[in-house]
């Protein structure tokens, strides 16, 4: 007899499971239900609709129902919600949500790929029809339509995540004058904050105000637009508010069927991707799974995973086995032209873990350029590297500019194979002046890495200068780069210069010095020379001027 498998939900981890299992089961009877109506879109892709960016509203559509009923012979409901599951006699109630009509359906295997939705907490006017989400092909459709029209000059995005940021981005590119608001103190939380404050900079200079520490306490329709009243007092006026505040999992289903569910609603999964019911499967955004580098569970919505896991889910409803090995959490967002990426844990879930930095682990922040200095055309790097002072394991990884993508994606392979720092520099890459550099920044933080476990560095937190005023901050940059920025209060020594200046630093011998330059590299030069000419409490300023410049940028806009 054959295999009768339901699928709830398509997009990205049903639709991956459905092809995966045909490919290993021709005989199975795979049905899919998808409330909307398309079973596979590129969700992802959606701000860049808005944009005008991905032109056709069609080429968001990943996998067309015709397709898969055609290549992948699976019967494909749309427009159908399955409302309800009996475990017990492994049947589901379905919703035909255009005729009304309900039926059952009986399975041998049921896959839930209900994904999540976009959260809309109550506050007084949410549901004003000026208050939108983007979170299907209609919403991106109905946006972009309301931008060619002119109908749209002005809009507030709610939320500093990749859907908010990316909204964001293509709404100012499309000539819409852009306010964005994040109730936390920074953007994209997977950074650090250290490593956002370039985001706030890049965002800020592009013309976009951007509200940081504020949530709004209301809407208020207005006459041709929407009033958000800020818990701080503040007001914003716009003709139209998106909000991207985050998700939560669709677990309605999988709760009513009494399957295990988090506190969150992450439905309980194992590693081969079944739930508390051996016969039931689950996929996806709706999923709590294993945190790769820590090991504990965790909920990471991202269409990478959901893709994976729907092909393990397939190989063992197929028999075949296998296991799904944990989530880092690795993503990129484009962020006003700027490149951001991370994998791995931050500093900041690890200091939630209880894990102290110079105890536990150490972190460290490096500036390069995304290909040869010397060949036209590269765009500065920010690399911040986190690993354990245990075993030297890398714990994760974050970077911001040009090739931010390359790197990360090395450090996360780097990671799922479980290399230390000190693997990075053994690491070959390859090398042309239009593609890197002869020593690629992922080997140059293996080898700071390297120089600050034997002892040879110390870098300084970020915001040394403001906990510590009266560290003395030396510029070793030429007199020509203080053109463009120069640190304000820094005592300016060119690092050529610095022995035969050393007499002017006697009187600071003792306390702290802080060096900085471009990059780091002429820092570390100079924080060596006068390490070796008795100051002992020397350290480097991570992430050379461009961070530094960065962490200041309010300041210098006054």
């Amino acid at each position: 007899m054959n295999k009768k498998v339901l699928i709830v939900g398509g997009v990205a981890g049903g639709a991956s499971c459905a092809a995966r299992l045909r490919r290993l089961d021709e005989e199975a009877e795979i049905i899919i239900f998808e409330r909307g109506e398309h079973v596979s879109y590129a969700n992802c892709g959606l701000p860049y609709r808005v944009g005008g960016e991905i032109e056709s509203r069609d080429a968001l559509l990943v996998l067309k129902t015709e397709f898969l009923r055609d290549r992948f012979k699976a019967d494909v409901r749309l427009l159908s919600e399955v409302v309800s599951i009996d475990r017990k006699k492994k049947r589901v109630t379905v919703k035909e949500l255009q005729s009304g009509r309900t039926y059952e359906e009986s399975y041998d295997t049921l896959v839930l790929a209900t994904g999540s939705s976009p959260l809309r907490p109550d506050i007084p006017g949410i549901t004003s029809p000026r208050v939108a989400t983007l979170w299907t092909v209609e919403d991106a459709e109905c946006i972009r339509a309301m931008i060619e029209q002119k109908s749209i000059e002005s809009a507030v995005v709610v939320g500093g995540g990749f859907i908010g940021l990316e909204t964001a981005e293509n709404l100012h590119a499309a000539g819409v004058k852009v306010t964005l608001i994040e109730a936390l103190d920074q953007v994209m939380t997977p950074l650090d904050f250290e490593m956002a404050q370039l985001l706030h900079e890049r965002i800020r200079d592009a013309g976009v105000e951007l509200i940081l520490g504020d949530a709004v306490s209301s809407f208020r329709d207005e006459a041709g637009g929407v009033l958000l009243e800020l818990k701080s007092g503040k007001s914003v006026g716009a003709q139209l508010a998106i909000l991207s505040i985050g998700v939560r999992p669709n677990c309605e289903l999988a709760r009513g069927a009494g399957l295990k569910v988090n506190e969150r609603g992450g439905v309980v999964t194992d590693a081969a991707q079944r739930t508390s019911d051996p016969c039931v499967f689950a996929v996806g955004d709706v999923t709590e799974v294993e945190e790769f580098v820590m090991k504990g569970r965790a909920m990471i919505p991202l269409a990478v995973p959901a893709n994976k896991q729907g092909r393990v889910a397939a190989d063992n409803i197929a028999g075949v086995g296998a296991r799904y090995g944990g989530t880092q959490g690795t993503s990129i967002a484009r962020v006003f032209g700027l490149a951001a990426a991370a994998t791995g844990m931050n500093e900041k879930k690890l200091q939630k873990l209880g894990l102290e930095k110079g105890r536990d682990y150490e972190s460290l922040i490096i500036a390069q350029k995304s290909h040869a200095g010397y060949y036209p055309g590269w765009t500065p790097l920010t690399l911040k590297l986190v690993f354990s002072l245990k075993d030297r394991r890398i714990l994760g990884a974050q970077a911001v500019g040009g090739g931010a993508d390359k790197r990360i994606d090395t450090i996360s392979a780097a990671m799922r194979f479980g290399a230390s720092v000190g693997d990075l520099k053994e690491l070959e890459f390859a090398y042309a002046p239009p593609f890197s550099s002869a020593k690629d920044p992922v080997n140059m933080a293996g080898y700071v890495a390297e120089n600050l476990l034997a002892g040879l560095v110390r870098f300084c937190p970020w915001n040394e200068m403001e906990r510590n005023p009266e560290a003395l901050l030396i510029e070793v940059r030429e007199e020509r780069e203080l053109a463009a920025y120069k640190a304000p209060g820094a005592l300016h020594i060119p690092l050529g210069k610095l022995r035969e200046r050393l007499g002017e630093l006697e009187k600071y011998r003792g306390g702290e010095i802080i060096i900085l330059c471009a990059i780091g590299a002429r820092a570390y030069t100079a924080a060596r020379i006068l390490a070796q000419h008795g100051f002992e409490n020397v350290s480097v300023y991570p992430g050379g001027a461009v961070l530094y410049r960065a962490v200041h940028h309010r300041a210098r806009r006054g």
